[in-house]
């Protein structure tokens, strides 16, 4: 499709995402969550070692276009700051906070997996993000 737009634009770079062929591989692609770890072999491969995440903005915090992410279970909580703050075209002096369940805030170096397995449900983990401190 020479028309369309071209779908990596809004990602930092390292991310990856696969443009659709055709309306039906749009229409597909729109519930799946995105990869901000690369793309992986399998589907099967993705489910176990991928954590799907919800990222909702707060407060003062730009709204993100892609809100549904697929994180590498093994991440650290500073590395999805870090990718938020690439993802947003943020300063690297601005501060960005993130809450679990709007409750509290984890520390940089915990990992995704543990906070899943604690604060999960429905099948992905809900981060909260702004710029300003929000809760807890």
């Amino acid at each position: 499709m020479a028309d369309s737009p071209d779908t990596t634009a809004d990602a930092p770079e390292g991310v990856k995402s696969q443009e659709p062929t055709s309306e039906r591989d749009q229409d597909s692609l729109a519930s799946e969550p995105i990869s901000i770890a690369g793309l992986a072999d399998s589907p099967s491969k993705t489910n176990k070692q991928k954590i799907d995440i919800l990222l909702k903005a707060t407060g003062n915090a730009p709204i993100m276009k892609t809100k549904k992410w697929a994180v590498d279970k093994d991440k650290r909580i500073g590395w999805i700051i870090e990718f938020i703050k690439k993802y947003l075209k943020l300063e690297r002096s601005e501060s960005l906070f993130l809450y679990v369940n709007q409750a509290f805030a984890p520390a940089p170096d915990q990992l995704v997996r543990n906070l899943y397995d604690c604060y999960g449900s429905d099948g992905k983990l809900v981060l909260h993000y702004c710029k300003s401190q929000a809760w807890g």
